[in-house]
């Protein structure tokens, strides 16, 4: 079956419904460097790095005998105001009406779209739910819509991250919404940790690279060998460069703690004057994480978010590659990280806006037999 990617990024929702067997004709994504990524990796794939609201004619996009089957994406939940007093919390007034636009315009079988939980409560000015509007704007065009909540950690993924699906059908296909969503899928039955998916990695410090060199260790569970398929060495596994400081102050930090945490002696100092504390405290910046259990949510901050387990340093890209379940051999485009006026995604916000690779062949797997099943 043909799916559509939109607001594609870098690509882990398309890279699991081609492990489930989907076939990728078209993905848009207007940022450059994510969109650089996904033609890396996706080479298959006609890529279009384009601000989707620009695409006029979506169906010139394509061959005139490719049918579209499915559309996928993850539209951002934020409202934009076009003009006048538009509610900015209303998804009609956001890029979730593109979304609708190519679904009406392509009439696939089935649809998913990604998104944050907080949108389950989110509501207009008016007072109505967020959700219900979605499911009314799509009931306009003939689908029946189902909601699922899935945590990426039940579906093999070595992360617990709670993610909302909105899931899709024609009005002329069988709808059953309770089958809409895929079993828990996990490796030797057990959720993966974080010392189960990245401690087979190069092991380096601060400053160091690992980028070209082989494993660490031969692979000690089934998570490992998946995740590195054939590859055989290792690529965006640089560490960040730390100051003496910061590295001592990483020292501080046990597992379950932040930089909230340490002592008054290694929190940061005001810029200028070393010798004052800043005040300055974020309980959400370089927090260590629990070795043995999942790892929290990743996300696009993750640069700064979290120190390593065992090294005092931050992640490096793969580390969060593979926390997100991305395969080795998929390689992350543009630069590692950026400056806060670098309009472009860097290859750690590319990796922690993603969807898991996993948890997207799971929602794959079971709309494909869904679909046999209706058919026969």
């Amino acid at each position: 079956m043909n799916v559509i990617d939109l607001f594609a990024g870098c690509g882990g929702l398309s890279l699991g419904f081609e492990m489930a067997g989907f076939n990728i004709p078209l993905a848009i994504e207007k940022d450059e460097w994510a969109s650089e990524t996904y033609k890396f990796n996706h080479k298959n794939t006609k890529v279009v790095t384009e601000d989707i609201r620009e695409i006029v004619d979506p169906k010139k996009l394509l061959d005139k005998d490719i049918q579209i089957d499915g559309i996928i994406g993850g539209p951002p939940c934020q409202g934009f105001s076009l003009s006048g007093d538009r509610d900015p919390k209303d998804p009609r007034n956001s890029l979730f009406m593109e979304f609708v636009r190519f679904v009406k315009i392509f009439q696939p079988k089935f649809f998913v779209m990604e998104n944050v939980t907080g949108i389950l409560s989110m509501e207009t000015k008016e007072g109505k739910l967020v959700k219900n509007v979605i499911i009314d704007e799509y009931k306009k065009i003939g689908y029946n819509l189902d909601i699922k909540v899935l945590n990426a950690a039940e579906y093999g993924v070595p992360q617990s991250r709670m993610r909302v699906f909105f899931v899709g059908m024609r009005n002329d296909i069988k709808f059953i919404p309770e089958k809409l969503a895929p079993d828990p899928l996990l490796f030797g039955d057990n959720q993966i940790t974080i010392e189960q998916a990245i401690m087979d990695l190069p092991r380096i410090e601060a400053s160091e690279s690992g980028d070209g060199k082989e494993y660490y260790t031969p692979p000690q569970n089934d998570y490992q060998k998946w995740v590195r398929g054939e590859n055989e060495k290792i690529e965006n596994h640089t560490a960040m460069r730390h100051t003496k400081r910061l590295i001592e102050r990483f020292e501080q930090i046990k597992y379950g703690q932040s930089v909230a945490d340490v002592d008054e002696n290694y929190q940061q100092r005001k810029r200028g004057d070393a010798s004052k504390i800043s005040g300055k405290v974020y309980s959400q910046n370089n927090m260590r994480p629990y070795p043995n259990k999942p790892s929290p949510t990743i996300p696009a901050s993750f640069q700064s978010n979290f120190i390593h387990p065992f090294y005092n340093r931050n992640y490096t890209a793969r580390e969060g590659a593979r926390l997100q379940s991305f395969p080795d051999s998929y390689f992350f485009c543009g630069k590692r990280t950026t400056m806060s006026w670098e309009k472009n995604l860097s290859q750690y916000q590319q990796i922690g806006n993603a969807v898991p690779p996993l948890l997207s062949k799971a929602i794959a797997d079971n709309l494909n037999n869904y679909l046999k099943k209706e058919q026969e």
